[in-house]
C-alpha cells in the first residue's frame, strides 16, 4: 500500500472570521482556518498562512489555536503586504509572485488551497493560480457545523480543477456544446462532414471571439440565417445585450448609403425632415450583419472601417462624432481579394474583417443534405401553415433522386430548394405530395435552369433501377449506362451489342470476348442482357 502523501494548505488569514483576539470567547466561534485542521479525515501536515504584516499578531494567536486543535500541524506565516487589496493586477502579482517562489514539490506533499477565507479578490487569483496550474494543488473549502455549535466539526470539501476527473459534468459541457452546434445549424441533422466541421468552428469563434466574421459562398447558401443563429449563441451566453440589425448592402445606393449606415442630422439634405440614427447606431451593443459588403461604395467602406477600429463615426450632416461598440457580420458572395485588385474593395477594410472567414457551400455540394433540409422545409411549412404535408414514397424517391444529381444545379441553393417546396405543399391535395406534382416541380426546374428534358435513355434507366437507384451512380456511370442499355436494348445478342460497344478496343486486340465484358459490366448494376431484351420486345 503506498504511503499517504502530507498535506499542505495554503491560505489567506480570515481578519474578521479568523478573529481570535477575544480570548474568553474565541472557541465559541467557527474560524475557518482553525476549523480545516480538525478533520480526523484530513491531516493537513503545514498550513501555509499569509497574513498582512499589520497583523502579524492575529496570525500567531490563529498559529497557535491551531497547534492545540491540532499538534500535528505545523503553521508557517508568510508575510504579504498589499497596498490595495482589492487591486486585482497588484494582488495577483504577489500570489504570482509566492507562486513561482514557492518551493512546490508535487511528487511528495498534497497541496490544498484554502478558498474560505481572504477577500473575493484573492481567492479569485488562487482559483486563476491553480486553474493555470501555477500552484500544482487542489482547492478546499470549509463550512459552520450544522446546527452552528462551534464545538463540532464543521464541513469541508475539496474542488479538483481538473474537469477529465468529472465525467458527468464532462458529459454536460459536451451535451451543451453539441446544442450550440445544432442551433447555428437550425436544428437541421446536417450529414456533411465537412460542413459539419465548418460548423463547429464557428460555434468556438462565436463563444470565444468579439472579433468580425466574413461569411462567404453562394447567394442562397444560408449566410443571413447563421448570422442570426450567431446572435442568439452569443446573446444566451450574455456576450451581447444589443440588438440584431441586418441589411443587404446591395439595396444601398447613391446618397441614401450614407444615410442608412451612419444616420443623418434634420436638414442635412433635401428630404431630411428629421433625425435618423442609422444603422450602425441601432446595432449599438449587438450584432451589425451586413449582407453582400462587397456591394458599398469605397466612401461607405472607408467609414464603415473607422467605426470598426474606433467605434467612432459622424453622421451625415452632423458637427460632432457619435459612438456604437457592436460585432460585425460580413456576408458576400463575391472575391473580395479581386475587387481588392480591381480597386473597388478597400485592402484595410478586408484585411479588418478578415480574420475570421468562413466558406458556406452551395447545396449542391452538399447533397447528403438535401433529405435531411427536405424533412426541415416540411416541419417549418406545419409550423406556418397549421397543416401537414408529405410525400408519398414513389414522390418522395423521384423527388430526391433529382434533387442530389448533378442535373439539380440549385443556383440559388436553399432559396430554391425552399420555393420547390412551397410550391408542391401548396398543390399538394389533402396534404400529400404524388408523383405527378414532383415531375411537374422537376421539369419547372430544368426550365428555370435552362436544361433540357431527360432522354429517353435517362428516364429508361430509372425505370430500371429507381430513382434512388439513379441518385447512387456517379454522373460518369450515370451517362455511360444509359447509352449501354440503349445499345443492348436495339441489338439482337449479346455478342452484337458488344461489338458495337467495344467496337475500338477490340480492333487493338488479337482476340476479345466483347459479350464476357458486357455481362461482366451489367452486373456491377445488377442488369442482364436478356431482361433489357425482354423488355425491349414487351414495347
Amino acid at each position: 500500500m503506498a504511503k499517504q502523501r502530507p498535506t499542505v494548505v495554503i491560505g489567506f488569514l480570515g481578519l474578521k472570521v479568523d478573529d481570535s483576539r477575544r480570548d474568553a470567547s474565541r472557541w465559541d466561534r467557527w474560524r475557518p482556518s482553525v476549523d480545516l485542521c480538525r478533520h480526523d479525515d484530513l491531516v493537513v501536515r503545514r498550513f501555509e498562512l499569509i497574513a498582512d504584516s499589520k497583523h502579524l499578531s492575529l496570525a500567531r494567536q490563529v498559529g497557535a489555536d491551531i497547534a492545540t486543535v491540532s499538534p500535528e500541524t505545523e503553521v508557517e506565516l508568510r508575510t504579504m503586504d498589499l497596498v490595495d487589496p482589492w487591486d486585482f493586477e497588484e494582488v495577483f502579482g504577489a500570489l504570482l509572485d509566492f507562486a513561482r517562489a514557492y518551493p512546490f514539490a508535487p511528487e511528495r506533499e498534497d497541496y490544498l488551497v484554502h478558498m474560505t477565507t481572504g477577500t473575493h479578490v484573492a481567492q479569485i487569483c488562487l482559483f486563476l493560480l491553480v486553474e493555470a496550474r501555477y500552484i500544482p494543488g487542489r482547492l478546499v473549502q470549509v463550512g459552520p457545523p450544522a446546527r452552528g455549535n462551534s464545538s463540532e466539526v464543521g464541513t469541508y470539501s475539496i474542488i479538483d480543477l481538473d474537469l477529465s476527473r468529472y465525467d458527468k459534468l464532462a458529459a454536460r459541457f459536451r451535451r451543451e456544446r453539441d446544442e450550440h452546434v445544432h442551433s447555428l445549424k437550425s436544428g437541421i441533422a446536417t450529414r456533411n462532414a465537412a460542413f459539419n466541421a465548418l460548423i463547429e468552428r464557428i460555434e468556438r469563434v462565436a463563444l470565444d471571439s468579439e472579433a468580425p466574421l466574413l461569411l462567404t459562398g453562394p447567394t442562397g447558401a444560408g449566410k443571413s440565417q447563421l448570422a442570426r443563429r450567431v446572435f442568439e449563441l452569443r446573446r444566451e451566453r450574455r456576450a451581447l445585450g444589443g440588438p440584431f440589425v441586418e441589411v443587404n448592402c446591395a439595396t444601398l445606393r447613391g446618397e441614401t448609403a450614407m444615410s442608412a449606415l451612419f444616420g443623418h442630422k434634420k436638414g442635412a439634405f433635401t428630404g431630411a425632415a428629421s433625425d435618423r440614427p442609422g444603422l450602425l447606431r441601432s446595432a449599438d451593443g449587438g450584432l451589425l450583419f451586413l449582407d453582400e459588403i462587397g456591394e458599398l461604395g469605397l466612401d461607405e467602406q472607408a467609414m464603415l472601417l473607422r467605426a470598426l477600429e474606433e467605434g467612432r463615426f459622424l453622421p451625415v450632416g452632423a458637427d460632432s462624432e457619435v459612438t456604437s461598440r457592436f460585432q460585425l457580420i460580413a456576408g458576400t458572395n463575391r472575391d473580395l481579394r479581386a475587387a481588392v485588385r480591381e480597386g473597388r474593395f478597400r485592402e484595410d477594410l478586408l484585411a479588418r474583417i478578415d480574420l475570421w472567414t468562413f466558406r458556406l457551400p452551395g447545396l449542391a455540394q452538399r447533397p447528403e443534405d438535401i433529405e435531411p433540409n427536405l424533412e426541415y422545409e416540411l416541419e417549418q411549412w406545419e409550423r406556418r401553415r397549421g397543416q401537414r404535408v408529405s410525400f408519398n414514397r414513389e414522390a418522395r424517391e423521384r423527388f430526391l433522386a433529382f434533387a442530389t444529381s448533378p442535373q439539380a444545379r440549385w443556383p440559388g441553393n436553399f432559396r430554391d430548394f425552399n420555393a420547390a417546396l412551397t410550391r408542391m405543399a401548396t398543390l399538394a391535395s389533402g396534404g400529400r405530395i404524388d408523383r405527378a406534382l414532383v415531375d411537374e416541380e422537376i421539369e419547372r426546374l430544368r426550365e428555370a435552369w435552362g436544361q433540357s428534358a431527360p432522354t429517353a435513355a435517362e428516364d429508361e434507366l430509372e425505370s430500371l433501377l429507381g430513382p434512388a437507384g439513379v441518385a447512387a451512380l456517379d454522373r460518369f456511370d450515370r451517362v455511360q449506362l444509359a447509352d449501354v442499355v440503349s445499345v443492348c436494348r436495339a441489338a439482337r445478342s449479346l455478342s452484337e451489342a458488344g461489338r458495337e460497344l467495344f467496337a475500338a478496343s477490340r480492333a487493338r486486340k488479337a482476340s476479345s470476348n466483347d459479350a464476357d465484358r458486357l455481362r461482366k459490366y451489367l452486373a456491377r448494376f445488377g442488369l442482364e442482357f436478356e431482361s433489357l431484351r425482354a423488355r425491349s420486345a414487351r414495347r
